[in-house]
């Protein structure tokens, strides 16, 4: 009997609350699949860890996330606690570049017509949402973001890094995941300006003919912001840099009823993390009101993750068991209009689990 070892992360802010709702769904999940056990190992990360201890996030504590099958992660940083140089603390990017989660998967799905800002989608007429962003996870924007400064000018920049292995491999994930799903990949660039981001068309290019029998397209970043919102349903895989991803995500989480829905992986050769893609939100922690779906989504890509016939059984009784809740317009958390409780949501995810 196969036993998967979790790390949990529970992290800062709304992230205890939403981690125990997502392990509560899947210990139920569990109970449903053969020979498949989950254990869990709580690992203490993020800013109420450095206020107690000096480091959010201890060498010793990366080593035992190592040791896991896998991290689920809740939230991460406060913004009131900073380093010196005025930046909050971001561990969970340092997660990503210590362990070489290179691969950032976001996946974007309308439930239901009330969650969207939008007209004509979702509802039994409406057109579906239903795409994910693959977001190069190591590179790009952020990769000198640690690199010393020299003190006391008068300008500061930051370097936009693509490198062959790094775009070659990004961009194969998504061609990868497009061929189990609508077969197409859109690549999102801004190759009209940057040099950097034309290497990056190239190396997509090279790339795109291993897969002959999936289509592609290029958007300039720009232009995907709008076409997000005049005709999400268009696309269905799309790859593109660090910088790019994080603001794309958050854009495609506003129209599927915002960072509550909006679940992620970040991937790797050894390594995987899954999370929520919203932040700590401290001034609704302890409510009792944080929205549980994208963690419990998350918990659900980490059971796909592990690749086992159970495990994928799993992943998608959770998926289907959310799909029925949020088809309920009365049954929605404070950021979607409703009043439903953390735990009443769960509770009737794992009721729905049984359906």
């Amino acid at each position: 009997m196969p036993n998967f070892h979790i790390a949990l992360l529970p992290g800062d802010g709304i992230g205890p609350e939403v981690v125990d709702a997502a392990v509560k769904v899947l210990d139920a999940t569990q109970q449903r699949l053969a020979d498949v056990t989950l254990s869990y190992e709580t690992l203490s990360v993020g800013a109420d860890e450095y206020l107690a201890n000096g480091d959010p996030l201890p060498a010793a504590t990366v080593e035992r996330m190592k040791q896991a099958d896998a991290m689920l992660l809740g939230a991460m940083g406060l913004p009131s606690v900073r380093w010196p140089n005025g930046v909050e603390m971001t561990p969970q990017i340092d997660i990503r570049e210590q362990l070489d989660l290179f691969n950032g998967v976001r996946p974007i799905r309308l439930y239901h017509e009330s969650h969207t800002p939008l007209k004509g989608y979702g509802g039994a007429d409406g057109k579906p949402i239903d795409f994910v962003i693959i977001r190069e996870n190591c590179e790009g924007l952020f990769s000198e973001r640690l690199a010393p400064r020299v003190p006391d000018r008068d300008f500061e920049t930051d370097t936009m890094k693509i490198t062959r292995h790094g775009a070659e491999r990004v961009c194969r994930e998504a061609f990868k995941l497009a061929a189990k799903r609508r077969r197409h990949v859109t690549l999102v660039d801004k190759a009209n300006v940057l040099p950097s981001m034309a290497f990056f068309r190239k190396i997509f290019d090279e790339v795109a003919t291993e897969f002959p029998d999936i289509t592609t397209d290029h958007v300039y970043v720009d232009a995907m912001a709008l076409f997000l919102v005049q005709h999400p349903e268009k696309f269905d895989v799309m790859v593109t840099e660090n910088m790019f991803g994080d603001i794309l995500s958050d854009l495609a989480a506003g129209i599927v009823g915002g960072m509550g829905m909006a679940p992620s992986a970040d991937i790797g050769p050894q390594h995987a993390l899954f999370q929520p893609s919203h932040g700590t939100a401290p001034d609704i922690a302890g409510q009792g009101i944080a929205n549980p779906i994208a963690t419990i989504l998350s918990a659900a890509l980490m059971l796909d993750w592990f690749d086992q016939p159970e495990t994928v059984r799993g992943a998608r009784l959770i998926e289907s068991a959310v799909a029925v809740v949020m088809a309920d317009p009365t049954c929605h958390t404070a950021d979607l209009g409703g009043e439903t409780s953390t735990t009443e949501i769960s509770d009737r995810i794992i009721a729905a689990l049984s359906a």
